[in-house]
Parts: C-alpha cells; structure tokens; sequence
C-alpha cells in the first residue's frame, strides 16, 4: 500500500447528489481520496459506485454538489456566488488528467493496439506521433503486452484488452485513475493478470479510485474501503476495519455473501 503524498486531497467531492428520474442514485456524498492512495468502492449492484465515478470525470453531470480534482472543480467555475458548467472543450480537458478503465473495455476496434494508444496523445496533447509511439511501446511493456503492437483487440484475450485499455489511460499521464468493475467482464482465469497490473500502479504511487468486488483484492491493495448504499456512503476506513469490522447492518450482509 502507498501511503499519501499530501496534506491536501487529490480529490474531495462535497454534496454530490444525482438522480435518474425519481430514482436518487447518489445523495449527498461527501468523499476525500489522497494524492497517491487507493480507495475501493464497495456496495451491491445499484447502490451508486459506478455513478459516483462518472459524476469524478464529469461523464455524469451531478444535480448538485461538486468534484474537485488538484483544487480544480471538474465540470464547473464558481462565478458570481454559483457554479457555472463548462464549455465541452474545457470539460474534454479535465477529462485528459483523470484517467478511466471501463468494465467493457472501450477500445477501438478498427485501430490496432498502438493505434489505441497514440490518438489520444497526438490529437488531444498534441504529441509528436514519434514520441507517442516511444511512450506507448514503453507502456505496453508495464502491462505486459510488448510484441502486441499490431495486433487488433478482436485479436486479444479479454484480459489482454484490459491491459491495454490500462496502458492507453495511462498514455494521457493522468493524476487521477479510475477503475470501474476492470475484471467484472472477464473470464475468472483473466482476473489475476488485470489486478496485477492495477496492483503494480499502487506500488508506483498513482492515485485510484477502483469499483470492484475484488474483496482480496480490496484487502491488499487498498488504503480506504468506502462502502455504499443507497446512493449513500455507509462505511469507510482502513480495509482492515470495513472489511473486518463493517458497523453498518447493510455492509455487513454484503460482505457476508462475497466473502
């Protein structure tokens, strides 16, 4: 485990609530994540985790409260005593520096592996394409995959995409990753592979925010377990104290049938 590199959050959301129609999936959620820590969101399906990722990179608008990453609202600037939404290309910005792994992996099927990895930091960074190649083979290589350049990701195990959906995030050198359920989609042979690379970033210091059910996982790796329910955070603390010792009755029957 890593242990925080500042006084300071890297991210701090305050109130953040949202809802689709009447259904409220987030309420009021109020959450710190230090620069170079771990923190795993737990919580039965629908209890918000994956939305409250969304709302971080401003995938999701959030009906009210805010989501500060290095001191910078994401998604607003604060003017005139509110907050005011950004403009797409500024909001496009924010988004190059919180990077995200999807369950489903999100590549482009009709680009090769290191086409993956380069277009982003060309068209948006605007990096040579020589040194986005340089960069992109050495990160092929972090997660494994050298040699698999050409490859197409119809080509690839579900757990090889993942690695390389990893090594594109982290193409945009991002301060923030955010994982949402990585190996919810794979084979459970895969599995291990994925978090061994998430595992590795820990250990390099990068700041996460991962959605898993992973419990071992979650364990080992993570500085703070954050438990929700019902759009609302229920738990949180050192794993050992949420996994080990959940105080709140819907942590515990969770917890109860995952491990």
């Amino acid at each position: 485990m890593t242990a925080a590199g500042s006084a300071l959050p890297l991210v701090r959301i305050r109130g953040l609530s949202k809802s689709f129609g009447p259904r409220r999936v987030l309420d009021r959620v109020d959450l710190d994540v230090a620069a170079g820590s771990v923190t795993v969101l737990l919580g039965a399906s629908g209890s918000g985790k994956s939305t409250l990722l969304r709302c971080v990179n401003h995938l999701e608008r959030p009906d009210a409260g805010f989501v500060q990453v290095a001191g910078e609202l994401i998604g607003y600037r604060y003017a005139t005593g509110r907050l005011h939404e950004l403009p797409a290309r500024q909001v496009a910005r924010q988004r190059s520096r919180v990077g995200m792994v999807f369950q489903q992996f999100h590549l482009f099927g009709h680009l090769t592996v290191l086409e993956n990895l380069i277009e982003a930091p060309v068209a948006v960074r605007g990096r040579s394409r020589a040194s986005a190649v340089e960069q992109a083979r050495a990160l092929l290589a972090r997660v494994g995959l050298s040699g698999r350049e050409d490859a197409y990701p119809r080509e690839l195990s579900g757990g090889q995409q993942q690695r390389v959906a990893i090594a594109r995030a982290l193409a945009m050198e991002p301060a923030l990753l955010l994982f949402d359920e990585p190996t919810s989609a794979l084979d459970p042979e895969l599995v291990g592979e994925v978090l061994a690379v998430i595992r590795d970033l820990a250990a390099t210091g990068m700041t996460m925010i991962v959605v898993t059910h992973e419990i071992g996982f979650a364990r080992e790796v993570a500085d703070a377990a954050v438990f929700l329910d019902a759009g609302r955070i229920v738990e949180s603390g050192p794993p050992a104290q949420v996994l080990d010792h959940p105080r709140h009755e819907r942590a515990r029957a969770f917890l109860s049938a995952v491990l």
